[in-house]
C-alpha cells in the first residue's frame, strides 16, 4: 500500500493534480488526499483550486459539483459506478409539477443531487448549512429535495417556514434506528451522541449534537467528553479517530457501499490514464452553478 501511495503522490506532482476526499472514504484514501472534508468544504476547495486536474474521491454528484464550479479544470471520478442513490430519487418532471403546484415556493436542492436537479433549483445547501440557508431565504414556502429527513430537521429548526419535502432519503442514515441508538447508549453510558441531520427525527431528538461530518470533528475536539456515539456512515469513525486521537468513537451507522467503491488502485489508474473524466452539459452547468454560487455566498 505504501508503494502505491508513493506512486500516486508522484503522479499528482507530475500532472499538477489535486485529490479531494470525502470523510466517508476508506482510511487508505486519506493517505493521498490534498483535502479531506464534508460536501460544503469540498465544494469550496474545488471552486478555489489552482490545480490542472481534480480527482474526486467520493460519489458522482460531488465530482459533478466540482466541474460545475470549476469548469476549466479536468475533473475525474476514480469509479464511475460510485453513485448516490438518494441523488437519483429526484425526477425532473415530478419536480416541475411540484414547483407549478407551489409557485411562490423557493426550491432548495441538497448538494446530494444531480447537476440537472441543481439546474432546476434556486439555491443549494449541504447538511452543514441547510438551516442557515432556509433562515436566510425570504420566501415562506420551501420545496426541499431530495432528503425528507434533512427537510424534517430543518423544519424543526425553522418552524416559521413551510417545508415541502421530497420523499427521498439516504439508505444509510434512514436505517439508523432509535432502538439501536438506545442500545448503544446502554453499552456506552458515558458517550455523547452526535447525529447527522440526515438521521430520522427521533434519533436527532436524542442527540447531544446534530452536525455535518466536519462539524462532528470540531465538536469532538472542543468537547470535554471522552467518548462519542457517531450516528452517520460508519467510515466517519476512522476520520474522527485520525483527527481526535485521545478520544473514543463508536459507529452507530452502516456502510455506504457507493462511497467505499474507491480504492487506491482506482485512484492510481485514474491519475495515470486520466480515466473517467466528468462532463456536464454547458446549458445545465450554467444554471446549476447559479444555485451553488448562491449557497457559497450564504
Amino acid at each position: 500500500m505504501n508503494n502505491l501511495v508513493k506512486k500516486i503522490n508522484k503522479l499528482k506532482k507530475e500532472k499538477q493534480a489535486v485529490i479531494l476526499v470525502h470523510n466517508y472514504q476508506r482510511p487508505e484514501i486519506y493517505k493521498v488526499a490534498d483535502f479531506i472534508g464534508d460536501s460544503l468544504e469540498l465544494a469550496k476547495a474545488a471552486a478555489k483550486t489552482k490545480a490542472k486536474m481534480i480527482v474526486f474521491c467520493g460519489v458522482d454528484f460531488m465530482a459533478e459539483s466540482a466541474k460545475i464550479l470549476n469548469p476549466n479544470k479536468k475533473v475525474f471520478l476514480p469509479v464511475l459506478e460510485a453513485r448516490c442513490p438518494m441523488a437519483n430519487m429526484v425526477d425532473i418532471e415530478g419536480l416541475k409539477k411540484l414547483q407549478k403546484k407551489y409557485p411562490k415556493a423557493v426550491t432548495i436542492s441538497y448538494i446530494n443531487t444531480s447537476a440537472e436537479t441543481k439546474a432546476h433549483s434556486d439555491i443549494c445547501c449541504t447538511s452543514a448549512n441547510a438551516v442557515n440557508i432556509v433562515k436566510n431565504i425570504k420566501a415562506k414556502q420551501i420545496i426541499f429535495v431530495p432528503d425528507k429527513n434533512l427537510a424534517a430537521y430543518v423544519q424543526s429548526q425553522v418552524p416559521s417556514k413551510q417545508i415541502i419535502a421530497w420523499e427521498g432519503f439516504c439508505y444509510v442514515h434512514s436505517r439508523i434506528y432509535l432502538d439501536f441508538i438506545n442500545k448503544a447508549k446502554q453499552i456506552h453510558p458515558k458517550a455523547l451522541l452526535i447525529a447527522h441531520p440526515e438521521c430520522p427525527l427521533d434519533v436527532i431528538d436524542l442527540a447531544d449534537k446534530v452536525a455535518s461530518t466536519s462539524q462532528m470533528i470540531e465538536f469532538a475536539k472542543k468537547s470535554s467528553a471522552k467518548e462519542f456515539i457517531i450516528a452517520t456512515e460508519m467510515g466517519m469513525v476512522n476520520r474522527l479517530q485520525q483527527e481526535v486521537k485521545n478520544k473514543k468513537f463508536y459507529a452507530a451507522g452502516g456502510v455506504c457501499m457507493q462511497m467505499k467503491k474507491n480504492y487506491l488502485e482506482n485512484v492510481y489508474e485514474c491519475l495515470k490514464n486520466e480515466k473517467n473524466e466528468i462532463f456536464v452539459p454547458e446549458k445545465i452547468r450554467i444554471k446549476a452553478k447559479k444555485s451553488l454560487d448562491r449557497m457559497l455566498k450564504v
